[in-house]
């Protein structure tokens, strides 16, 4: 049995910059991810720009998951990808952690960092539809190139999706955007630009099949219903955003009183804690007066959690860590990259 003196549940910003402070307050820290890859919900919108990140210019998604993951190894956290965890259970004073793969963790406290639960998105239930996604039906933009020049079909109403429309404004040959309601429910501003650029938008249509090319190997026209009436539209590509499911399935041994609320978020007493000790949460997954839910207050949220996680372990210890201007475990960093520079 390897014990670890906090394990993160989350590989997201919350998560990342959690493990970074840990190892920055000498705590062994492990970090369990339900996805392949660290960096949570920030994966979706990998060729968008990032401005509200205090003291950084602006960024683009992809560079900041990487500064982030960069960071986050800064003192090498063990980390566990593609394990789903289902239970958190207590023993005598250490924390049991069960995975659905059959992994059994072991840690002296928890930092929970879900955000707001496994996102997955909703996908077309059409048959057969999911052979296409190996070629041209996208869930999400991976790289915003693949789409140069292209014919695109955009399916989806909602911030998210208009966001993508608008990003794709300067690279699609043309595009389309299909909505089964009656009115768009993005932002004015954004489709507004749409709208300026000529964007095709139809409202009360939606998705009827999908019609492969001659090789059954891509998608070469969709058939759409459109105020009851069908269409053939010919593509090049096509991108679905109908929103995610959210997954929030972790769960905690009888014997834990750990409060949520009507959202199952978990509700903080103060400086992140949970209504346990020695279980913490940060990010979009807890709650509390005054709570920011931006990339800023994940950050903080951290800090405060795994300050409470080390005087909750060593009661003696310095509220907070030294900032890094001054602490030694820097120093030789320091030197390093100023060599370098």
């Amino acid at each position: 049995m390897e014990l670890y003196d906090v394990t993160i549940i989350g590989g997201g910003p919350a998560g990342l910059y959690s493990a970074f402070y840990s190892g920055l307050r000498d705590l062994k820290t492990k970090i369990i991810e339900h996805h392949p890859q660290l960096g949570g919900k920030v994966n979706i919108f990998l060729e968008k720009m990032l401005w509200d990140v205090g003291g950084q210019p602006p960024i683009l998604a992809e560079t900041f998951v990487k500064n982030l993951i960069e960071q986050a190894m800064t003192f090498q956290p063990t980390v566990c990808l593609e394990q789903k965890v289902t239970m958190i259970d207590k023993q005598d004073d250490l924390f049991v952690i069960q995975t659905e793969q059959g992994h059994t963790h072991y840690s002296k406290t928890v930092i929970i960092a879900i955000g707001g639960g496994i996102l997955e998105p909703m996908k077309l239930t059409l048959e057969g539809a999911e052979k296409y996604e190996m070629t041209n039906l996208h869930y999400t933009i991976k790289e915003m190139e693949r789409f140069r020049n292209k014919n695109v079909l955009l399916s989806g109403g909602g911030n998210s999706a208009i966001d993508w429309a608008v990003e794709l404004l300067h690279v699609a040959k043309h595009m389309t955007v299909i909505y089964r309601g009656d009115d768009l429910k993005a932002h004015e501003a954004q489709i507004k630009k749409l709208q300026q650029h000529g964007v095709t938008i139809r409202l009360q249509t939606e998705i009827q099949s999908l019609i492969a090319n001659e090789q059954k190997t891509a998608i070469d026209e969709v058939l759409i219903v459109s105020n009851g009436m069908e269409e053939r539209l010919a593509v090049d590509d096509v991108l679905v955003c109908h929103g995610f499911n959210r997954e929030v399935s972790l769960d905690v041994a009888k014997g834990i009183d750990i409060k949520r609320n009507e959202h199952q978020q978990f509700e903080s007493i103060g400086q992140c804690k949970t209504t346990v000790d020695g279980i913490y949460a940060v990010g979009d997954i807890v709650a509390y007066a005054d709570k920011v839910y931006l990339l800023v207050g994940t950050f903080n949220d951290a800090v405060l959690a795994v300050n409470s996680a080390k005087t909750y372990l060593q009661p003696t210890a310095n509220p907070y860590a030294m900032v890094s201007s001054h602490n030694e475990k820097f120093h030789a960093r320091n030197r390093e990259i100023l060599a370098t520079t």
